[in-house]
């Protein structure tokens, strides 16, 4: 078998990659750099002159994206698109449809949204990870300083200057308290995502008066969705790492692997961005609690940095998310903390705890390695093409 493989920037792509080749699957890389278009000649040109060269049994792509479906579409080949990221406008584009597309979306609660309004384009398949490639990493001596840590957490604050809400300057005082009112309630609640349904219309006018958005051309997204999820939940997220950061680092030892430091964060360690081949793995190895605080665009699923963690033997403590009860038992295979209270007091109880801690480790690790393997979910997608 041998697939054209969309060689976009992704993360896992070489594990992903080197599983199809594992199970007998020959990867061709195709790109072109104008793929976040909708229309684009010169897109469409060299993905025609790419598929003449091997008969391939169907294209493959990290994300979905409506110019390689259209593409696929026009010369009747299947697009599997396999989405990691939430939000995803792309998503929204009329090109969903196309009777070409195997569309895996990682969130269960983005699934049943799309399943329940009759598209059948689109199937759920969790997150993996590459564990023998993980599993095997050997940390050298000299860097296990570095790496080691009694907390730490890898990924953004979400702090950077310009992020989308921050520009919502000019809306009056009436609509910036009620956005701030129904953030914090989001805030409190896990397993819910209730913010498009109160973006009354006067908000939504109030909100692209200031800050407008434009639909792609393609487009069946909603102004509830995008200014939801790209701006209201990035910004409860930026609230919400901040403030549970502030509570560990103030207790404990906490190691930030991120691109921008907080001064609300004066007692944590900031180590910077770091590899996520050669470098993440061996934090989450070495780090005896890593902290996982999900982006609250992502409605239910399990995000890749949590399968990234399970399968590099490192323990795991997150919040809700209710794909996780799908495959995995809560204070089996990983924790979930219920409050910011909460959070400290399991932060607490698994460094004093070390035994039960390496317990759920070693329960996690073997899940992974029999489930939950880029290999599994290949073989799933296979499943699903036959």
């Amino acid at each position: 078998m041998k697939i054209l493989f969309f060689d976009s920037p992704a993360f896992a792509k070489q594990d992903m990659i080197d599983a199809f080749e594992d199970m007998n699957i020959a990867c061709d890389l195709f790109f072109h750099e104008e793929y976040n278009d909708r229309q684009s000649t010169a897109f469409s040109a060299a993905f025609d002159v790419a598929l003449q060269k091997a008969s391939y049994d169907f294209v493959f792509s990290f994300n979905y994206y409506p110019i390689l479906s259209s593409c696929c579409q026009r010369h009747g080949i299947r697009y599997v698109s396999y989405v990691y990221d939430s939000p995803l406008v792309a998503l929204y584009s009329c090109t969903l449809i196309n009777p070409c597309n195997y569309v895996f979306l990682f969130d269960k609660a983005t699934y049943l949204d799309f399943k329940n309004a009759g598209i059948s384009t689109v199937y759920y398949l969790p997150l993996a990870a590459n564990v023998s490639r993980l599993s095997h990493m050997i940390c050298p001596a000299s860097a296990r300083s570095a790496v080691s840590a009694e907390v730490s957490f890898v990924g953004s604050l979400y702090n950077e200057d310009h992020n989308l809400f921050d520009r919502l300057n000019g809306i009056s005082d009436y609509t910036r308290g009620y956005l701030e009112s129904i953030m914090n309630a989001q805030r409190q609640v896990y397993g819910d995502f209730f913010l498009e349904d109160l973006l009354t219309q006067d908000i939504l006018e109030e909100l692209s008066r200031v800050c407008p958005y434009q639909p792609m051309s393609d487009g069946t997204e909603t102004l509830s969705y995008v200014y939801a999820n790209y701006f209201l939940c990035r910004k409860i997220t930026s609230t919400e790492r901040l403030s549970l950061l502030k509570k560990a680092s103030e207790q404990f030892a906490l190691k930030l692997y991120t691109h921008h430091p907080s001064p609300l964060l004066p007692k944590a360690e900031f180590v910077g961005p770091i590899d996520y081949y050669r470098v993440m793995p061996l934090v989450f190895r070495h780090s005896s609690i890593n902290l996982n605080i999900t982006l609250r665009s992502i409605h239910s699923g399990i995000p890749l940095r949590c399968m990234d963690i399970m399968g590099s033997g490192g323990f795991l403590l997150s919040n809700y998310q209710e794909d996780f009860l799908d495959d995995f038992v809560p204070g089996e295979d990983f924790v979930f903390y219920e409050s910011e209270d909460d959070f400290v007091r399991k932060i607490d109880y698994y460094l004093a705890h070390d035994n039960e801690r390496r317990q759920i480790i070693a329960n996690c690790s073997g899940k992974m390695q029999a489930a939950h393997t880029w290999q599994h979910r290949i073989a799933r997608i296979l499943e699903i093409l036959s």
